[in-house]
């Protein structure tokens, strides 16, 4: 078998990952990071109402902070804290990047109560996020921006909901750019990502032209990074014409 990476025809590295050989390592949350997380979030967004605590966490402790709602902010704001507990495996030159923590913004009526979750529906956000800040620690590997994962493979969607069945990450582009990095000290600089899911035709482009025509796409059709299960498909043709 050859060692040779496998890229994409937009120039991708596409990481192929089997099933899990990594034994179950019980994890506890980190409390230094998860207050200087919390800290920076109340600095540069807004003061966390919440925290979605795990009860029992595997290789990092993944807790996610809630901010609700405002004027400024008509969204929520869902923040991982626990990815970034340990550096993520990246190739040589991007040592600056092996630290990170995921984010997803939802609209301002999402229903997030525990009843709530019981229904896919209202889960699979918060679900994903919990997936993206444990997968580069169970597959020694690492998640940066344009970086896209799909729901399976062959791709299904995420819930009854939407047919949407991928996610890409992309800067947090609704907050200011002094909220996009947390420096903690000289070895470590924590980078957070938005969480966009991506429709199957997306996630194609991206594959075929790179992130950046998904995200030219999204520039043109005004989409932002709040999450909308049923927005428009930005890479589907219709009529002959997008």
């Amino acid at each position: 078998m050859s060692d040779e990476p496998e890229i994409s025809e937009g120039g991708s590295q596409i990481y192929r990952h089997k099933d899990r050989n990594k034994p179950f390592e019980l994890a506890a949350g980190d409390s230094e990071s998860i207050e200087a997380i919390g800290k920076h979030i109340a600095k540069h967004v807004a003061p966390v109402a919440t925290v979605f605590h795990e009860m029992v966490s595997d290789l990092v402790h993944v807790d996610i902070h809630f901010v609700p709602p405002d004027e400024d902010r008509p969204f929520i704001t869902l923040v991982t804290s626990g990815m970034s507990d340990r550096p993520m495996t990246v190739p040589p030159g991007l040592e600056d990047y092996q630290y990170a923590e995921v984010i997803a913004l939802l609209p301002p009526d999402w229903p997030l109560t525990k009843e709530d979750f019981e229904d896919e529906a209202n889960y699979w956000p918060i679900r994903w996020l919990k997936i993206l800040a444990r997968l580069p620690h169970e597959y020694d590997t690492w998640l940066g921006y344009g970086h896209t994962v799909p729901n399976g493979d062959p791709p299904e969607p995420f819930a009854d909901n939407t047919q949407m069945c991928c996610v890409m990450l992309g800067p947090p582009l609704l907050f200011g750019e002094k909220f996009h990095q947390l420096r903690v000290n000289d070895e470590k600089t924590i980078r957070f990502w938005s969480v966009i899911p991506l429709y199957l035709e997306e996630m194609n482009l991206k594959m075929k032209k790179g992130s950046e025509a998904v995200f030219e796409r999204f520039d043109k059709f005004n989409i932002d990074e709040v999450i909308d299960p049923v927005r428009k498909n930005v890479a589907k043709k219709m009529f002959g014409f997008f």
